[in-house]
């Protein structure tokens, strides 16, 4: 692994001493105060960091002092910062993505589950469904959007491709359960399980890691997530600092950053 710049990585969100776990890496990684944050930002900007790793607590918060793509302002969060100054003129910007919707294409595709042409249903509420909608980059051959309401679902549709077959609802709709028989694919970003959805011929993609015990008394399988912590840390990663990692170096740094 080639070493990093000498220009320091931010850790914002994170406790005093988790740069340690980053020194492996060639990265000279400080941790720094988290408020007043945009102050923080700004003075990480100026003082040629390179850019920063976000916390969880500060995912939602870090918006308003940054510019966030697009990723970033459909998930209502950001998970790394790239800082770029501004030349003679001073000052600079802090461009913020979230990396998940990315990083879960990346797990999928290791996975092996063949997503191409599979039915989706996708239970979630806001922002949380917006890595999800990501699997409707691998060609999805349907695709039903039960948010926490119908309106919201209706939003999120907005924004996807026209060719797409969609369908909306709310995940309290007592019509989900039919809902979820068409579909071979069930995608959990946020809350509980729904009732009755699962069946024996469904797999299950679970984000929030707490559905295991419903799809084993239902009989689903699971598509396995277990790469998802190292594969997302990388893409943060490169985004913070330009540099790319294998994932594979990353899997124990990915426990140690939570």
């Amino acid at each position: 692994m080639t070493s990093a710049h000498d220009t320091p990585l931010a850790l914002l969100g994170y406790p005093q001493g988790t740069g340690r776990a980053l020194r492996d890496l060639g990265l000279n990684a400080l941790s720094v105060p988290e408020s007043p944050l945009a102050e923080v930002i700004a003075a990480c900007t100026a003082l040629a960091f390179r850019g920063a790793l976000v916390g969880g607590a500060l995912q939602a918060e870090v918006l308003a002092a940054s510019q966030p793509d697009g990723a970033a302002t459909r998930a209502g969060a950001a998970d790394a910062l790239a800082f770029v100054r501004g030349g003679a003129s001073g000052g600079g910007q802090a461009h913020a993505t979230c990396t998940l919707p990315d990083a879960l294409l990346d797990t999928l595709e290791d996975s092996g589950y063949p997503v191409r042409g599979a039915k989706a249903l996708l239970i979630g509420q806001g922002g949380d469904l917006s890595a999800g909608l990501a699997l409707t980059r691998l060609g999805l051959g349907g695709l039903t959007l039960a948010a926490a309401s119908r309106p919201e679902a209706e939003a999120l549709a907005r924004g996807l491709a026209p060719n797409l077959n969609v369908q909306v609802t709310s995940r309290s709709d007592p019509a989900l359960v039919t809902l979820a028989e068409r579909a071979d694919l069930i995608v959990l970003t946020a809350g509980p399980l729904p009732p009755g959805v699962l069946q024996p011929f469904h797999a299950l993609l679970d984000l929030t890691g707490r559905a295991g015990i419903a799809a084993s008394k239902a009989g689903a399988s699971q598509v396995s997530l277990a790469r998802l912590p190292e594969l997302r840390l990388a893409r943060r990663l490169h985004h913070a600092t330009g540099q790319r990692f294998a994932p594979e170096a990353l899997a124990e740094l990915a426990r140690a950053l939570g």
